[in-house]
């Protein structure tokens, strides 16, 4: 029997833009003729359940039951008419199809307001940098996790907007718990997940139904979808993967999981998924599978007998958007912190560079699996293939390349050949802050339009960063961050506390570090993450080589990834965790740079030994000479235009000229157009070097040193 599949993404990922996986793999499975559907169960839940239809359920579940509702919850229900005249308006508002809404909205005399609403007076004073758009989605937002709040207090516990259940996926080394929540009655959610899987198998008709589970928060959906397809069309084989399989299924035992599901898939999921097709179709082994996980006689046995290697990048295919609402994601915005809300705000189309991290060394980092340690990137041709694509199929230029650390080589080649082909795209994506970012590239890719970069600070701290294996320092950060926004890119920082051995004294030095990154102005956004230890990490595998004692938890037959950990020579890490989120906070928005880092906290903490222009000083620190004789030298400018004692030029927001010699003026006309990124074959240096001295006569080091290359340089004149 010929296989027709249904990719499926359970609730919940993302509001604003599909969770990429399935479309990855329908793109692949185009490739090999197979039948294959996908949709995203996120949003059509959140759809379904935040129409009227959907509340007038709701609030007739609470007036039939006994239910004792909270004062904010009994305000929220008093309301109720309110709300369901104003929910299809508010949701088709965020779907960018009714505008002029916001106008209503921001007048605040049109939502509903509940508990949510009390956060405005925290947050009132950063709408001066808000539009009125942006203020009125803000609003709508917390309007919905008014009525969020609401379902989680009286008929679903486990509700929220961007993940579900997500703590009885986390550390959930026993299938116990889960599989207790799985038999019982099911809420509204789990109705209406039920409702439109069973109107997707019902449209599509699939003999294989594939869940894609990246995050903890997709874990019971998932199962709850498994659970559906086990009693209604058993006949339908459920394969489940994603990054949650790949990181935390690698010891599976329990044989229950087999009840909901028939196979879980390990790792890229192409020839995992395409091999196991084979099998259903009785043209391959069992034993021949290729990392599937699967019961056999009430055991629960691993089959990667396969020989084929995996799927090489450059043939799995351009991924496949088709079958997704893609014009009724939601665009909210949650918070204030730019880089999350360039995460929620908007439609992003996703795409990776490269399989795996070319740097793969992080002691933090899971670098033992193989979605980080195989590194194969694509080619710069291919990827814009892929971009042309995606933009013709979903009618949408903006794209999140989701790579753990876009390699800053291919960017460059990325950047170039979208300024050949003359494409309007708009991108952001992950960085190590390397010194291969010179301001240059900064600024080549922000030619090709990049608009955010985000990477690891992690702990500000030369020592720790040394032992994470990081590869950088605080002042090589400092000065890559600097490139960045000089040349108008907005740069996120993910920044860590409480690594082994890291003391009260380092966390304040780090906060130290922090606050200075962000009065230079050359940090825009950042977050806190507590450091987390993995079973797949070095740190995992080796703590006694950190210091730190491994203390649990005690394996179960399920998941196994998070581990307890004790850091006898480390601070009580805890303890900073507020004060370090208000003053980030507070730095964000560029306040509270005077305020003394001990104010921040609860409890005595060290004074910093940073100086106090520390950043600065490393600012103003120049890299070694990165001018190279083989770098390449481009032209991002017009071509100039003669004018009487030197050269015009035309650019889109301004008219200049440089003085120049006769000579100079010629050789310049001749010279630039050839260094236009156009050009295939790109002049180097040392090119340029020779060009110049053959033409002119004179010395190019002392050309290089004047007023006129300083000008040119300014204006798009690139060293790379």
């Amino acid at each position: 029997m010929k296989s027709r599949v249904l990719l499926v993404t359970p609730p919940f990922t993302q509001l604003n833009t599909p969770y990429p996986a399935t479309a990855y793999l329908k793109g692949f499975l185009n490739t090999k003729k197979i039948a294959a559907y996908q949709a995203d169960l996120g949003i059509e839940v959140i759809l379904r359940v935040f129409s009227k239809n959907g509340l007038q359920q709701l609030f007739h579940h609470l007036s039939e039951s006994d239910v004792s509702l909270s004062d904010n919850a009994y305000r929220i229900f008093s309301l109720r008419d309110d709300y369901l005249q104003t929910i299809e308006p508010v949701i088709r508002f965020l779907q960018h199809k009714n505008p002029t809404l916001a106008h209503t909205i921001c007048d605040r005399t049109y939502l509903p307001e509940a508990s949510r609403f009390a956060e405005l007076e925290d947050l009132e004073w950063a709408f001066g940098t808000m539009g009125t758009h942006d203020k009125a989605r803000h609003l709508a937002t917390l309007y919905l996790e008014d009525l969020g709040d609401l379902i989680k207090e009286t008929t679903d516990e486990h509700f929220g907007f961007s993940r579900y259940a997500e703590r009885l996926g986390r550390t959930a080394t026993h299938f116990n718990e889960l599989h207790q929540s799985l038999l019982q009655q099911n809420s509204l959610v789990s109705n209406v997940l039920w409702q439109l899987l069973d109107e997707k198998i019902r449209l599509f008709n699939p003999t294989v139904v594939g869940l894609s589970v990246p995050f903890p928060g997709n874990l019971f959906a998932a199962f709850k979808c498994a659970q559906f397809i086990k009693q209604k069309y058993p006949h339908i084989k459920v394969v489940l993967g994603g990054g949650y399989a790949n990181t935390e299924l690698r010891s599976l035992q329990d044989p229950r999981v087999f009840d909901y599901v028939d196979y879980v898939s390990l790792d890229d999921g192409e020839a995992s998924l395409y091999f196991l097709l084979e099998y259903l179709e009785g043209k391959r082994t069992q034993e021949n599978l290729k990392r599937i996980f699967l019961r056999d006689n009430d055991k629960v046995i691993y089959c990667n007998g396969a020989t084929e290697n995996d799927v090489p990048q450059k043939d799995t295919g351009t991924p496949d958007y088709s079958d997704l609402p893609l014009s009724e994601y939601l665009s909210v915005i949650e918070i204030v912190n730019p880089m999350h809300r360039l995460w929620s705000d908007g439609r992003w189309n996703k795409l990776t560079l490269a399989h795996g991290c070319y740097w793969g060394k992080c002691s933090f980092c899971d670098i033992t699996l193989a979605y980080i340690k195989n590194y194969e990137p694509l080619t710069a041709s291919l990827l814009c293939d892929r971009i042309e694509t995606i933009i013709a199929q979903t009618g949408q230029n903006g794209f999140h390349f989701v790579d753990e650390a876009a390699p800053p080589k291919l960017m460059r080649e990325l950047a170039l050949e979208i300024l050949r082909r003359k494409l309007t795209v708009v991108w952001w994506t992950n960085i190590r802050f390397e010194k291969t970012f010179t301001p240059d590239l900064a600024r080549l890719l922000k030619a090709s339009g990049c608009i955010a970069v985000s990477g690891g600070l992690e702990v500000a701290s030369d020592r720790l960063l040394e032992l994470m294996n990081k590869g950088v320092t605080v002042a090589q950060v400092a000065r890559v961050a600097d490139g960045f926004t000089r040349a108008g890119i907005m740069v996120h920082a993910y920044l860590m506390y409480g690594f082994p051995t890291q003391t009260a004294q380092e966390t304040i030095d780090a906060l130290e570090m922090v606050r200075q990154l962000f009065e230079t102005g050359v940090l825009q956004s950042g977050f806190w993450h507590r450091f987390a230890m993995t079973s797949h990490a070095p740190i995992g595998i080796a703590p006694e080589k950190f210091a730190v004692q491994k203390t649990g938890p005690y394996f179960g037959g399920f998941a196994d990834n998070d581990l307890f950990h004790e850091d006898p020579s480390g601070a009580d890490h805890d303890l900073f965790a507020e004060g370090l989120r208000q003053s980030l906070f507070n730095y964000m928005h560029g306040v509270g740079f005077n305020f003394a880092l001990q104010k921040w906290f609860d409890m005595p903490v060290p004074k910093t030994k940073i100086a106090p222009r520390y950043i600065e000083t490393c600012l103003q620190q120049k890299e070694q000479d990165t001018e190279k004789e083989n770098a390449l030298v481009l032209w991002l400018g017009n071509a100039p235009v003669p004018i009487e004692n030197g050269l015009g030029f035309f650019d889109k927001s301004k008219d200049w000229a440089i003085t120049v010699t006769d000579a100079e003026a010629e050789w310049l006309c001749e010279l630039l157009p050839q260094l236009s990124v156009n050009n295939n074959k790109p002049l180097t240096l040392k090119q340029v070097r020779e060009n110049f001295e053959a033409f002119t006569q004179n010395p190019f080091d002392k050309f290089i040193r004047s007023g006129t290359w300083k000008t040119l340089h300014e204006n798009g004149l690139l060293i790379l």
